[in-house]
């Protein structure tokens, strides 16, 4: 989760700078091309000021939201974030690993499921030995937690 936050924070920090040097000096330059009515730099720097603006705040609110994530009230015994989970496949005869982690972590393809995905959801808050039904976009699969390995687990 630091990794995360400390991720978020480096991306926060270039595009605040952005904001208060390379944007206005942008704008600027753009004004002493005279008519802003038909100038598309003028237009596209502001543009680009607005969705800058826009990710500033969307950046804080999430760096906002994984400090304020309390360890102690993630559980111990079902899959939370953190968990790796070993699935059993009952209609294909094979196992998987995931682990969950935010979207912000998410690499399907290396099996790391972001808890909000369809998989990861349907995972959240399961024991070892239930069943869980899971819509891909191939269609409904059918899962059994043959282990759950819980961020508390791994910490020890």
């Amino acid at each position: 989760m630091e990794a995360v936050r400390k991720k978020l924070q480096q991306e926060l920090a270039e595009l605040e700078e952005e904001l208060r040097f390379k944007l206005p000096k942008e704008i600027q330059k753009a004004r002493e091309y005279g008519d802003l009515r038909e100038n598309a730099e003028y237009k596209a720097a502001l543009e680009r000021q607005k969705i800058v603006m826009a990710r500033v705040v969307q950046l804080s609110n999430r760096i906002t939201e994984l400090e304020s994530i309390d360890m102690s009230k993630i559980p111990t015994d079902r899959a939370a974030y953190g968990s790796i989970v070993v699935l059993y496949d009952l209609d294909r005869d094979e196992k998987v690993t995931y682990k969950l982690v935010t979207s912000e972590e998410s690499e399907p393809e290396n099996g790391l499921i972001s808890t909000v995905s369809p998989i990861g959801q349907s995972l959240m808050g399961k024991e070892e030995g239930d069943e869980v039904k899971v819509k891909t976009p191939t269609g409904w699969r059918n899962f059994e937690i043959t282990r759950l390995t819980t961020i508390h687990d791994l910490e020890e």
